[in-house]
């Protein structure tokens, strides 16, 4: 009996070496590494983020104030792509969707009380279709590798995205640049997850925690002008398993309102992405006609 164990643990070392994992330092670790992450190595498999948290506000002179729950989500794929000198890539196509809710009872908002205009005013959630990547490579220009940043604490690894946004708002006039009204903002996301999940190179997908943070002007929906001001939020999530993960609350207003959120965009979407600024600009564009 002795014998057979030994020959089997034997056997059993070779089976063991030879576990696949990525190399963080090479192009083609990083491409698949970022594709773990954000959505599937696979071609054409939708991936599911959720994420809940809170949005305050923040006026000088003022205490801050808890406006609104959030319980948002995203439905992506990823397609790859090939590039000659930069090789192998991939691009991600998505969309978005997030709710305000009632600070108290978490139900979903259809009308706000505004406490500094005094109107009430009609709450549009985020229903951003789509949210489309640009082409994603792990090589430069010249076809030089870019390393993945892999930063590992017992176990886990971390990730760091800041975005700095300054751009024209989209419902602003033909003279912003004279009298402002650009669109100034930060989104700011981190994720984390097992090391060993995202470097096995036989699992197609890895479930990373994510939080993200927003620094933002005033909702366009809440008609507060030029009121001096601004808001945040902070929120916390991650990638599920699958679709009826979602929240009850999400589902719902999904079957209800959003039906096409139940899948990614096609993956040969070309249509410009959506904001919110966009989105409630159609909106209004749409009550004027």
């Amino acid at each position: 009996m002795r014998l057979i164990l030994r020959l089997l643990a034997l056997q059993l070392v070779p089976v063991l070496a030879q576990a696949a994992e990525l190399d963080p330092a090479t192009a083609e670790g990083n491409i698949a590494i970022n594709r773990k992450i954000h959505c599937s190595l696979e071609d054409a498999s939708p991936q599911v983020f959720q994420w809940f948290g809170r949005a305050y506000s923040r006026v000088p002179g003022e205490p801050d104030r808890h406006l609104f729950n959030l319980d948002g989500m995203n439905i992506r794929q990823c397609v790859s792509i090939d590039d000659p000198e930069r090789g192998p890539g991939y691009r991600m196509v998505s969309r978005e969707l997030m709710l305000y809710l009632d600070p108290q009872t978490n139900e979903v908002l259809r009308s706000f009380a505004n406490p500094w205009s005094g109107a009430d005013n009609d709450v549009i959630h985020v229903a951003n279709d789509p949210v489309n990547g640009r082409p994603t490579f792990a090589r430069t220009a010249e076809g030089e590798d870019i390393p993945f940043d892999l930063q590992d604490i017992n176990g886990n690894w971390l990730m760091r995205i800041e975005v700095p946004l300054f751009y024209t708002n989209p419902m602003g006039g033909d003279y912003q640049n004279y009298v402002g009204g650009t669109y100034h903002a930060t989104e700011i996301f981190d994720f984390n997850g097992d090391t060993a999940e995202l470097l096995d190179a036989d699992s197609p997908v890895a479930y990373p925690v994510v939080s993200w943070v927003r620094l933002a002007p005033w909702l366009p929906w809440m008609r507060m002008g030029d009121r001096v001001g601004m808001m945040y939020f902070n929120a916390m999530g991650r990638k599920l398993e699958g679709f009826e993960q979602l929240s009850a609350t999400m589902r719902d207003e999904i079957a209800e309102n959003y039906p096409e959120y139940v899948a990614p965009p096609d993956l040969d979407d070309t249509r410009p992405n959506e904001t919110s600024w966009t989105f409630m600009k159609k909106i209004i564009d749409g009550e004027d006609q």
